[in-house]
C-alpha cells in the first residue's frame, strides 16, 4: 500500500455544479427563477422577516426587568461549612476546591439556614444577620471580603 492508495473511509459528497447547461436541470437560471430577490447574489430576507408585517418578536408583549448592574451571589447555608475543621479559614476558593459551590459569580453569601458548631473563619461578600450571630456564637469570626 502506497500513499496514493489512501481513501476516506466514507466517500465525500460532490456539491451540487449549478449553472453547468441546461440539460443538468440546474443551467440557467442555477435554480434561483428569474429576477427577485432570491435570484441576487446576497439575496433573501434577515431572519424572522415577515414580509413588512409586524414581525411576532415585536408583536408579543415584552415582560420583566433586566438590571444590568446587579450583582449575582452565590448562596452557601451554614449547614455546608459543617464539614469544615475547627480554626479553617473557609473563603471562596476553598469552597470552590471542596466543591460547595459550583462557581463564584460576583461573591458569595452566607444564609443562616442549618446550625454550626465549628470553630470558623468564614469569609464571604455579604452574611444575613442570622448566619453572623450563629457563627459568632458558635466562637468563629465573620470577615467582609
Amino acid at each position: 500500500m502506497t500513499l496514493a492508495d489512501l481513501r476516506p473511509a466514507v466517500p465525500k459528497k460532490r456539491g451540487k455544479r449549478v449553472g453547468r447547461g441546461i440539460g443538468s436541470g440546474r443551467g440557467k437560471t442555477s435554480g434561483r427563477g428569474h429576477k427577485g430577490q432570491n435570484a441576487r447574489s446576497g439575496g433573501g430576507v434577515r431572519l424572522g422577516f415577515e414580509g413588512g408585517q409586524m414581525p411576532l418578536y415585536r408583536r408579543i408583549p415584552k415582560r420583566g426587568f433586566n438590571n444590568i448592574f446587579g450583582k449575582k451571589y452565590t448562596e452557601v447555608k451554614l449547614s455546608d461549612l459543617e464539614r469544615f475543621e475547627d480554626g479553617t479559614v473557609v473563603n471562596a476558593e476553598l469552597l470552590l476546591k471542596e466543591k460547595v459551590i459550583k462557581e463564584k459569580n460576583d461573591g458569595i453569601v452566607v444564609l443562616g439556614s442549618g446550625e454550626i458548631t465549628r470553630k470558623l473563619t468564614v469569609q464571604a461578600a455579604r452574611f444575613t444577620k442570622s448566619a453572623q450571630q450563629k457563627i459568632e456564637a458558635a466562637g468563629g469570626k465573620v470577615e467582609v471580603v
